[in-house]
């Protein structure tokens, strides 16, 4: 197994379907999966916060 897998912890995510919609569209739009795109909103909160580096 790669070393980024090994750090990577999956989870259930609900959200409503509208939202879903949404970050569908924002995801095509910066030619990411919405996988990725999540990751990355999740990403730049906790940076913007402080509470990650980088």
């Amino acid at each position: 197994m790669a070393a980024k897998e090994e750090k990577t912890k999956s989870f259930v995510l609900r959200v409503d379907a509208e939202t879903m919609v949404q970050i569908e569209k924002w995801a095509a739009d910066e030619f990411r999966s919405i996988n990725g795109q999540l990751q990355w909103i999740i990403s730049e909160a906790l940076r913007k916060s402080g509470r990650k580096k980088n």
